[in-house]
């Protein structure tokens, strides 16, 4: 499905369709109504985060008010995360990570990301991105940082929308490509709200500092897309979020 210039650049239920896409929870969705507007609704994809950060610091304050230490908290947080999102975004993580340096030609990379079984990469993928988010979490718990949650989930969504503009599909079928190409200026919008948010809940410093990590960490991993399969798919960027994540969680830590 690709965009549709005719259709306004943003719709009221925009917000909805993007959260039953990217959470699993039971949101009641006019799906002939998000079906039409496709790509045109990514715009939202960073408010989706701004809900789910705001509900993993809800989390995270109950659990550290309730005595917890911030190591379990974080512990926690992770949990409540994956159960939102339905670990849609560490799968594909796992598949990425399986095809990408599993296979040795793209369409046998594409063939592998395809298949449900999960291999080694996948695996140790995983367990690094965990470690690595819940050290960091952590650190960021103990500092008293809730409110960065929320600018974490609404930084690591944007690339998501960036890829979809400006990265072709790598195959013909599938996730992202039945979702359709965002127009450039859905994109803008979607990266100026997502800044916005992160300037109010990070200040200057931090906000220079958590979009340069998360851009590199894009620009990067598109770049691996493209050598390797020829482009993006679902799994691209549900690595693409779960890698901006990470990074924007180790630069937080840093500051702290």
């Amino acid at each position: 499905m690709s965009s549709n210039s005719d259709q306004p650049l943003l719709a009221t239920g925009d917000f909805w369709a993007a959260l039953g896409l990217l959470t699993r929870l039971p949101i009641h969705v006019n799906i002939d109504l998000a079906q039409n507007r496709g790509a045109s609704a990514a715009w939202a994809y960073p408010l989706v985060g701004v809900f789910v950060g705001l509900a993993l610091a809800l989390v995270a304050q109950i659990s550290m008010s309730v005595g917890l230490s911030s190591s379990l908290s974080a512990c926690i947080v992770l949990f409540s995360g994956v159960m939102l999102t339905g670990a849609l975004h560490e799968d594909g993580l796992a598949d990425s990570a399986d095809g990408l340096w599993g296979g040795y030609t793209p369409e046998r990379r594409l063939e592998i990301m395809k298949d449900s079984a999960i291999g080694t990469y996948g695996v140790l993928a995983l367990i690094l991105s965990l470690l690595i988010r819940w050290a960091a979490l952590e650190m960021i718990l103990s500092g008293g940082f809730w409110f960065a949650l929320v600018a974490v989930g609404t930084i690591s969504r944007t690339p998501m929308v960036l890829a979809m503009a400006m990265i072709p599909n790598a195959r013909k079928q599938g996730l992202s490509h039945s979702v359709g190409r965002p127009s450039q200026t859905t994109a803008l919008v979607a990266a100026l709200s997502a800044g916005f948010i992160v300037l109010l809940c990070l200040g200057v410093a931090g906000f220079i500092l958590v979009t340069t990590v998360v851009a590199v960490l894009t620009f990067t991993v598109s770049r691996i897309g493209i050598a390797k399969i020829g482009g993006q798919t679902g799994d691209i960027l549900g690595a693409m979020q779960q890698i901006g994540e990470i990074g924007a969680m180790l630069a937080i830590a840093a500051m702290i």
